[in-house]
């Protein structure tokens, strides 16, 4: 039984609501959320990634939602990628407890240095819709991107929500908006297929993941209405911002776990 005070909850609410505002915006909200559940005293790896996916799969429902009437994301591309991503998650999460906790944190902080530069270097990227292929192809290499993100995000999570949008952007050639509202289909997928594998196991400490939930949601609603108000443009100044944020924070953690 883990011994939680007021403090930690309020200051994973806190984490909650500001992890829900950038998931729904630019995804990556799970590199805030997961850190501060990682702080609770006593939580396992496994139980803070099982209880973060509950969080995050209420803040998701909402801003998928909300994308879905009012940006109409393409559902040929979110419907194939979802069950793809949602299936893949299931897998993922089994293989979860098997990767060392001190792992975690190298592993993250090289994905969000590569997407990072990835985005810098392409400043004109995800401003217009400008799809690579069509037909068959197009529904294919949807299904691809899903099954490995979708793994990713059963295994480690934190990103997710960003390397959508970076697959979707980079890969199938959409602007900034239209794959966040994508990738927010695709992510609850992903979420669900996770939490699939996590409850049974009794994985999750739900009066952790229900504070943080209420708090994401209210974050993803906010933000997702934010984001259709404001456009792709608005869009990526924040993915960069949040990225290069992350960056720093991780390498930071990276540094005083192997050299301090």
């Amino acid at each position: 039984m883990l011994e939680i005070d007021a403090l930690t909850i309020l200051l994973l609410v806190l984490a909650g609501l500001t992890a829900g505002w950038v998931d729904a915006v630019v995804g990556g909200g799970g590199l805030i959320q997961l850190p501060a559940l990682l702080l609770v005293p006593g939580i396992s790896p496994v139980q803070a990634l099982a209880t973060n996916k509950v969080g995050s799969i209420m803040g998701t429902s909402v801003s998928s939602l909300t994308y879905y009437r009012r940006v109409g994301p393409d559902m040929r591309t979110a419907g194939p990628m979802a069950l793809a991503a949602f299936a893949a998650a299931i897998g993922g999460a089994a293989v979860a407890s098997q990767i060392p906790a001190e792992l975690f944190t190298p592993i993250i902080l090289v994905v969000c240095i590569a997407v990072a530069a990835w985005t810098l270097a392409r400043p004109s990227v995800g401003r217009t819709t400008a799809l690579r292929w069509e037909g068959n192809r197009h529904v294919w290499t949807a299904l691809g991107l899903g099954l490995v993100i979708g793994a990713y995000d059963g295994m480690l999570g934190p990103g997710t929500g960003s390397f959508l949008v970076i697959a979707l952007v980079g890969v199938l050639g959409y602007a900034f908006l239209p794959a966040t509202a994508i990738a927010k289909i695709v992510n609850f997928a992903t979420n669900a297929g996770a939490l699939l594998f996590f409850v049974p196991h009794g994985a999750v400490v739900w009066s952790l993941g229900l504070a943080v939930g209420a708090a994401n949601l209210v974050g993803a609603y906010i933000g997702a209405r934010m984001a259709v108000a404001r456009g792709s443009g608005f869009v990526r100044v924040i993915f960069v911002v949040v990225v290069g944020a992350l960056v720093l924070r991780l390498g930071w953690q990276t540094f005083q776990q192997y050299w301090s």
